[in-house]
């Protein structure tokens, strides 16, 4: 393995623990200004059509979904990484008792900082066509 490639992986697998890191700060630990103080970059956009751009933002979003939704929890289920970009497979519920949703969580990273955001989410259905989970 050659040294670049080596640097490659270290900094693929660093962007994993960081994008972990952010998401488990915001929602778990309802610390989303430690996260993004931690994790942002100076930059921050955001792909989610009902969030605003930049950490002062993101942590306000953060904190009114979380007052929303004071037992939500975010267990992450699959994190692939891809050059800049970070990739988490989450079950995100607003309480135990919700069946809650596959979240698909992509962020793009500079310097080691996060930078710009995207997510996809679709409720976990009552009934399914087949035996298989969503995670």
């Amino acid at each position: 393995m050659t040294m670049a490639s080596q640097d490659a992986r270290s900094t693929t697998e660093r962007n994993k623990r960081t994008a972990q890191e952010f998401f488990s700060l915001a929602f778990n630990d309802k610390r989303p200004d430690e996260a993004a103080a931690r994790c942002l970059g100076p930059v921050y956009i955001q792909h989610n059509p009902g969030a605003p751009d930049g950490a002062e933002a993101f942590v306000a979003f953060i904190t009114r979904f979380g007052k929303q939704f004071p037992e939500l929890s975010m267990e992450f289920k699959r994190v692939v990484a891809e050059g800049d970009l970070v990739v988490l497979h989450s079950h995100m519920r607003t309480s135990p008792e919700d069946r809650g949703s596959a979240v698909m969580d992509i962020v793009r990273f500079e310097d080691g900082r996060i930078v710009e955001h995207w997510d996809v989410v679709q409720a976990v259905p009552e009934a399914v066509a087949n035996d298989n989970t969503m995670f």
